[in-house]
């Protein structure tokens, strides 16, 4: 895979101890990053292993210090009238249900396993896709006309545009006329990104290319927005741009991304002119069968030469 686990585990975890230091909950100095485990191997764990106790024993452990994270599985409400029904409900769901209080306030391990996922989803915002990521994917790089981050952040429509330099990037590199281009943008999310491309980009490649579709250079856009793919088919003019995009984080996920495909796109396209497919990860719609459901969606919008509402009042 092109996601490097180690190293996604590694900045996850140092993610929550910064976190949890600036909080005063644990001192970082004394932690041990070598020993470090990640949050994915203790949720593990804990569906395999299920504790009766409030937290969870999967424990990160340095020489000196033990880091338990609370297990948000467990029903926490002393003596629940229906036990069962607040089960059945937490299984359906990742939503933070049956936790209790303590007086008017949540209880210490729900507020620091509530420390802990925001510092993720905060990485998930911050951070920049790994170069190593694209190059594994073979992508090449360009950047909306957001200069930072906090530019992205603060001024939304900066994202919605190709910088100056990007677009003679693009005119070097791709050919133009394709019948699908394929992009993908961080969004709000770097982390949705490295975790579902190297999965469901090679399978859309491979199902458009065996159903004959022309598909042009795949390409990355950093800090960039849904609507800059209307911004790509005035420099590139193909029949579809499906436009791969980290969604806004959670402290339930922050793997979650959408694809959106539009027919010609162009400055006066509209939201309802395009299609969409949310909540691909692996807890949603796992990028192998978002990836089949896609090819077969750009099917039909070539067939019928329309995206969005339009493609639904023709088929």
């Amino acid at each position: 895979m092109a996601v490097n686990n180690q190293q996604m585990e590694k900045m996850i975890i140092e993610s929550v101890i910064k976190e949890l230091a600036k909080r005063g909950v644990l001192d970082s100095q004394s932690y041990n990053t070598s020993q470090q485990k990640s949050f994915a191997q203790c949720e593990e764990k804990n569906k395999a292993q299920p504790s009766e106790k409030t937290a969870t024993q999967c424990e990160i452990q340095s020489d000196e210090e033990i880091l338990t994270l609370p297990d948000l599985s467990d029903v926490w409400v002393p003596e629940p009238e229906n036990l069962e029904a607040i089960k059945a409900m937490k299984k359906i769901t990742p939503a933070r249900i049956g936790l209790y209080r303590s007086g008017a306030r949540q209880k210490t391990n729900s507020w620091l396993r509530f420390l802990a996922d925001h510092a993720v989803a905060l990485d998930a915002v911050f951070m920049d896709v790994s170069e190593e990521v694209l190059q594994s994917a073979n992508l090449f790089s360009v950047q909306s006309t957001a200069s930072d981050k906090e530019e992205f952040l603060k001024n939304p429509d900066t994202g919605n545009k190709l910088s100056d330099e990007a677009i003679k990037i693009i005119k070097e590199k791709c050919e133009r006329d394709v019948q699908v281009q394929i992009i993908i943008c961080d969004g709000l999310s770097s982390t949705a990104i490295e975790t579902n491309i190297p999965d469901i980009l090679p399978a859309v490649m491979q199902g458009l290319k065996a159903a004959g579709i022309k598909v042009g250079t795949p390409f990355f856009i950093k800090n960039g927005r849904v609507r800059i793919m209307d911004h790509v088919g005035e420099v590139l003019n193909p029949e579809v741009i499906l436009e791969f995009i980290g969604e806004r984080p959670g402290l339930g996920t922050v793997e979650s991304m959408s694809a959106y495909v539009c027919y010609r796109p162009n400055k006066n396209t509209v939201e309802a002119d395009r299609t969409m497919i949310s909540n691909i990860h692996k807890g949603g719609t796992p990028p192998a069968e978002a990836g089949a459901q896609l090819v077969d969606l750009i099917k039909k919008i070539l067939k019928y030469k329309a995206s969005g509402i339009n493609l639904n009042k023709k088929m």
